[in-house]
């Protein structure tokens, strides 16, 4: 469809001029690698690179929350699910309850992990 794509997209120079960011500039003003040569800058990282990432202070703070409070009641069957090995019924279930499926696949994991360090919790304290 004519409409489907826009102007840039058809147009042959313009190609070439998006390709201009990975090729080497020549120092010459004229012909495809064009332009003034300089050297990449390495920029320091900006706060808002690091959004989302979860914070040592944050996650401690979860941890006591969660040993404090304990699980959902679909939290625990939901560990229930991946103790006996039943860990698509597990998604299904987490999905059901959060929403999306990247939410449940990451619950999942979440209480996997919870249950592997209970286990190696109850096997030092033997």
């Amino acid at each position: 469809n004519y409409f489907s794509a826009g102007v840039h997209d058809r147009h042959p120079s313009y190609s070439i001029a998006r390709d201009r960011t990975t090729r080497k500039m020549a120092g010459i003003a004229v012909g495809l690698s064009k332009g003034h040569q300089v050297a990449k800058r390495t920029l320091a990282p900006r706060p808002a690179q690091r959004k989302g990432k979860l914070g040592a202070r944050v996650r401690n703070i979860r941890d006591l929350i969660r040993d404090v409070v304990g699980s959902a009641p679909y939290e625990k069957r939901l560990m229930e699910l991946l103790k006996v090995g039943r860990d698509k019924r597990a998604l299904k279930l987490a999905k059901r309850k959060l929403g999306t499926h990247g939410r449940g696949k990451k619950k999942r994991e979440e209480m996997g992990n919870l249950i592997r360090k209970m286990a190696a919790k109850g096997r030092t304290a033997v």
